[in-house]
């Protein structure tokens, strides 16, 4: 049975079948007895100037305050407590734990120590109980004392000479209920051997027919041995009998993708089953035997083979050399205490790395350039669908709206119109052409004595502007935006005293559903079947079925707390896990990270146009990792294209980069990628015969972004991950 040790969880069987024992033991102890087994805390000695804290009454744990350092208010108690009787001890493979153990008797007791916030002169010392569940006798003045109360095992150094310790457990033991196996009593376990000799000391075996002392669980027979020391003095162990360990292990879960025996008191792993150098190290509680036949069976079933022996480490007992069609490695086990040591490691041999290198980088070019091909079509579809809809915009020239109460005109095809006075803000949509609008805005600003500044951007599809007049400025962009043209201005020029909602301005109204918001069953990404817009978008590795990001858009005639319950509510039968770090909800807006079973996932919530706006953004983590799309650790990736038929060169970050023509298509090499801290950066991109043309992109960690050069010279930024 595993071992346990205090604020380890343990499965809820355990804990019925504690609160039955429990439930027993009310039973027949008479009401308001004692349970000699547990020491009264209150009743401890305690260091001079100790002040209780009060603020917590426990019956089975008390706490002080000491005007002293840990290091010293360590030292002190373990005195104090030793001269109470109390013997001092440590746990197996817990040498540098700051806790100490104490044991009297069938007494046990764990004191821990704190340093108080911001007082380095001041600590708290905490007096806990401990069962001792496995019992056996301390010789008096025993050195080096490693105990664990549960197995049981024991390690120390007697002073005196073997014949004496020898009588001492003889008669000690006894008193604990111990009792001396002989071939009769001995006769359940099989492999039982109660013969053979210690050179230069003793064996005795024991078992303990009434189980620990708490009648916890059923006591495994343990092994004495006493041997003499040069010095006079008398080493001393105790432990389980190997005959009472299992013969054959099972597995528990692998470890950095390698084999680890059940029963283990402690393990770790460094690396994953696809690192290229991987480790793996356990204490089993079991012979070493049974643990190096548990390797020969897992390591076969698995494809390695023994390749002879390697060099013997320090603590080591044996050392194989093992090896696979692409590692090498090597295990090695050795003893310490009841422990058999594991250590495995792994290696990715060199011709190995060299293939994963090739194929990783053929892989690389395939998806970049298929990737790129892809954008190509994109940026070909999405061309034609522009001018397809241009078409439908009117070149007409335009009049003022009139009564319109905005600091600046608004044209008569104006439409949604928000104006915000006291930030300075204005934004409208209309089915005029970006070109009639431009000219709409040049002209009646610059009758009233506005001058504009000289803008790069003037294209048909989108133009940027700006104007000042008497200290006053105002930026405006017109851009298409499918069938129609949005225009958003702000600057202090658009600011008014008394910020008032103008006629044309919607008022943003609180909508509430007449009914629950309800799931609509086709959608890939949740979304409310109640909705006024929807749009999903995937970004795939081309012939590739998983998607590297999904995203949805939608608008929902719904308060946002309606919203945000439903989106709980729903992703959590996804599976997706809610992190609590980093939430951010509000009357207006929401933000809030998940983990879903894919890989991370953001939940953005805000408000416009009396609707609530959802944008639900999903990121495949293997997909990414196997593209090698995954940027590093808190930085954003940015893999950088050309399509055009001259070399550009792109400026971000301070760092140029010269992206050859036609790179990253399918018939060329992949792309310069670049690694950026998270942020905002401007960038400028320079083609041969054309002034600069600077933009801005906006980076989050763990994001992936694409910037491809197209054929007209825009640079269009697609988000892969």
């Amino acid at each position: 049975m595993p071992m346990i040790r205090r604020g380890t969880r343990v499965p809820a069987r355990w804990l019925l079948l504690a609160c039955g024992i429990l439930a027993m033991a009310s039973i027949s102890r008479p009401a308001g007895a004692a349970d000699d087994g547990i020491v009264d805390v209150h009743t401890l000695p305690r260091l001079d100037g100790a002040v209780e804290d009060t603020s917590r009454a426990d019956s089975y744990r008390v706490t002080y305050t000491l005007p002293s350092a840990v290091a010293a208010t360590s030292d002190a108690t373990k005195k104090l407590l030793s001269a109470d009787g109390w013997v001092p001890y440590v746990y197996p493979l817990d040498e540098k734990g700051t806790a100490l153990s104490f044991k009297k008797g069938r007494q046990g007791l764990l004191v821990s120590f704190t340093q108080s916030r911001g007082r380095p002169d001041q600590s708290a010392v905490s007096y806990t109980p401990n069962r001792i569940h496995s019992n056996v006798p301390f010789p008096e003045g025993a050195t080096d004392l490693v105990f664990d109360e549960t197995r049981p095992y024991l390690g120390c150094i007697a002073p005196g000479a073997l014949e004496t310790i020898s009588e001492f457990f003889t008669k000690d033991m006894a008193a604990m209920g111990w009792r001396k196996l002989t071939p009769e009593t001995a006769a359940r376990w099989p492999n039982a051997d109660l013969g053979g000799t210690v050179p230069n000391g003793v064996r005795v075996f024991y078992d303990h027919p009434d189980g620990d002392t708490t009648q916890f669980y059923k006591q495994k027979p343990v092994m004495l041995t006493l041997t003499r020391r040069d010095d006079g003095r008398t080493n001393v162990e105790i432990r389980v009998a190997p005959f009472a360990l299992p013969d054959v292990l099972e597995a528990d879960d692998d470890m950095a993708g390698l084999p680890r025996p059940k029963l283990t008191k402690s393990a770790r792993g460094l690396g994953s089953a696809s690192s290229n150098k991987r480790e793996m190290s356990a204490a089993a509680i079991a012979e070493l035997p049974a643990v190096l036949a548990f390797y020969h069976r897992e390591l076969a079933a698995r494809g390695w083979q023994e390749d002879g022996t390697a060099p013997l480490a320090p603590g080591d007992d044996v050392a194989i050399r093992i090896s696979s069609a692409e590692e090498t490695g090597v295990l090695r086990l050795g003893r310490k205490y009841d422990f058999t040591m594991i250590s495995l490691t792994a290696q990715v041999k060199e011709s190995a790395l060299a293939a994963r290198a090739r194929a990783k980088k053929e892989a690389d070019e395939r998806f970049l350039g298929d990737a790129l091909g892809a954008a190509q079509q994109l940026i070909a579809a999405d061309e034609a669908r522009r001018k397809t809809q241009a078409a439908s915009l009117s070149d007409a020239p335009l009049n003022a709206l009139a009564n319109s109460k905005t600091p600046v005109p608004l044209p008569e095809t104006a439409q949604d119109v928000t104006f915000e006075g006291g930030d300075g803000r204005l934004e409208f949509s209309s089915t005029s052409s970006v070109k009639a609008l431009s000219t709409f805005y040049r002209t009646t600003l610059k009758s009233s004595g506005w001058k504009e500044q000289p803008s790069v951007i003037n294209q048909p599809n989108m133009a940027v502007m700006a104007f000042s007049k008497g200290g006053k400025s105002i930026s405006m962009t017109v851009m298409q935006m499918g069938p129609k043209v949005n225009v958003r201005a702000d600057g202090s020029g658009l600011v008014t005293e008394a910020a008032k909602p103008v006629a044309n301005t919607e008022v943003q109204v609180q909508a509430k559903s007449s009914e629950p918001l309800k799931l609509d069953p086709e959608s890939q990404l949740p979304v409310p079947t109640q909705r006024s817009s929807k749009s999903f978008a995937t970004t795939k590795i081309p012939g590739g079925e998983a998607p590297l990001r999904r995203e949805l858009a939608a608008s929902i005639p719904a308060p946002l707390n309606d919203v945000l319950a439903f989106y709980r509510a729903e992703l959590s039968r996804l599976g997706w896990q809610e992190k609590t770090d980093g939430a951010a909800v509000s009357a207006e807006r929401a933000q809030i990270d998940f983990t879903s079973p894919q890989g991370p996932a953001v939940l953005k919530l805000g408000r416009a146009k009396g609707e609530t706006t959802v944008n639900l953004a999903q990121k495949n983590a293997d997909v990414a990792e196997k593209a090698d799309v995954m940027p590093k650790a808190g930085q954003a990736r940015l893999m950088l294209g050309n399509m055009g038929a001259n070399e550009a060169s792109l400026t971000i970050n301070k760092q140029t980069v010269k992206i050859a023509a036609g790179t990253g298509g399918p018939q060329s090499p992949k792309g310069p990628m670049l690694d950026l801290p998270p942020g905002k950066y401007q960038y400028a991109l320079r083609l041969p015969g054309r002034p600069a043309r600077t933009e801005a992109l906006t980076v989050a960690a763990g994001e992936a972004w694409g910037l491809l050069v197209g054929p007209s010279g825009d640079v269009l930024p697609l988000q892969m991950y």
